[in-house]
């Protein structure tokens, strides 16, 4: 996509939008497929909270994926978009029983993280096949935030439950069919996450019926210029060794899963908003956009730092701007940013914005949600309908006074 399709886009579909590239998903599909050739069976699940709209999940399946999902309705969102429920995980954190078995009815795999469900579930249903998600207490990313495999997590069973997650399933005589890990985001050292690896292979080793082995996901991206990035083709080579002798040691061919989000959709991804004003304080230049944090959280809620590219005027000079929103609340994108020379009006691009963007996206200050744009084939898709009043309004319900 060119700053020109970018400009014709908002001109079309109106500001703020979010446009992914379907060509650099399927690029990083492929990728990651590639950095895995020299294992037999490997299985991608895509992380359907990363970017939920059906169309993208519709699109990844073409090119392979199966999805992995965290709530009955993102099952639903799934199946809906055409997804066989044999391609679908469903790896949920502190639901009922009841929602469980909802999802056991979808047909989907079950994946559990407690040992308090799996005892309820195993006894109810002992010959439905269950992973087991496992916390083996390594970080494999920098930033507790959006980590979920340290000792305080509420994420998985801890590694040192392993006697307790086998006692249930001797007495239920349940099958387990997989094992799986999840670390976090934003994996920066190769080495910490093969170490926790083998923490998922020796408890591997106490299943005799597996058939697949899930690794997570989390693999960094760039945000910046010159940013690192999790290096998947070195990463892969160092797995694939690994997993391909864990397999002849068990005496049985399994898969080698994964379910990364960020990695296939974050890159695809640019939001663009217009500049409202441009507002000279004693010591700032803002740049005052048509959004807030009701339609990019991330800055706020993570720190993270998209790179912002006036497309209006890629050429101009470079000027120090802080680049905040229209929302009644400290909204702040960019502090005192070099961007090129901003007038009101000008579209700004945020880049990396095709993960935890709109999904995290709300209503705050009775503010609508921007559409979402498709570019498949050198065109844009409308995917998702820009909100209108109708729509904030049309489950509320009015009481007489």
């Amino acid at each position: 996509m060119t700053n020109q399709d970018l400009l014709a886009a908002v001109k079309e579909y109106g500001s703020p939008l979010y446009i992914y590239d379907a060509a650099m998903m399927e690029s990083q599909y492929n990728r990651l497929v590639n950095a895995f050739k020299d294992v037999k069976h490997i299985k991608v699940n895509y992380a359907v909270k990363a970017l939920s709209n059906m169309s993208v999940l519709k699109l990844l399946h073409s090119f392979g994926a199966g999805m992995d999902t965290v709530s009955i309705q993102e099952v639903k969102l799934a199946l809906t978009a055409g997804i066989p429920p044999e391609m679908i995980i469903y790896t949920p954190n502190g639901v009922s029983l009841e929602e469980i078995e909802k999802a056991v009815t979808l047909g989907v795999q079950i994946n559990i993280d407690n040992l308090s469900i799996l005892e309820q579930f195993g006894t109810k249903y002992p010959k439905i096949p269950v992973c087991i998600r496992i916390n083996p207490h390594v970080m494999a990313g920098g930033n507790t935030n959006i980590s979920v495999g340290h000792i305080d997590s509420k994420f998985g069973i801890s590694i040192h439950q392993m006697p307790h997650i086998q006692r249930i399933v001797d007495n239920t005589g349940m099958h387990i069919n997989g094992i799986h890990m999840h670390t976090g985001s934003d994996i920066l050292d190769i080495d910490v996450f093969l170490y926790a690896s083998e923490i998922l292979f020796d408890a591997a080793t106490h299943f005799k019926d597996l058939e697949f082995i899930d690794f997570g996901s989390g693999f960094k991206v760039p945000y910046k210029t010159g940013d690192i990035e999790t290096n998947v083709e070195e990463f892969g080579e160092k797995l694939s060794k690994r997993f391909n002798t864990f397999c002849d040691n068990y005496g049985k061919e399994l898969t080698l899963a994964f379910e990364p989000g960020k990695f296939l959709v974050s890159e695809s991804g640019k939001f663009l908003a217009k500049v409202n004003v441009v507002k000279q304080t004693t010591s700032t230049v803002f740049a005052q956009i048509d959004s807030g944090f009701n339609h990019l959280i991330r800055p706020m809620l993570y720190g993270s730092q998209h790179e912002i590219i006036n497309i209006s005027n890629p050429d101009g000079k470079e000027r120090f701007y802080s680049v905040v929103g229209y929302i009644c609340e400290t909204d702040t994108f960019a502090n005192n940013r070099r961007i090129n020379e901003i007038s009101e009006g000008d579209i700004l691009s945020f880049h990396n914005a095709g993960a935890y963007c709109f999904t995290m996206s709300s209503n705050y200050n009775s503010r609508y949600r921007p559409a979402e744009v498709l570019w498949y084939q050198g065109k844009p898709h409308l995917i998702q309908k820009r909100e209108t009043f109708e729509d904030l309004v049309k489950n509320q319900v009015q009481i007489e006074l």
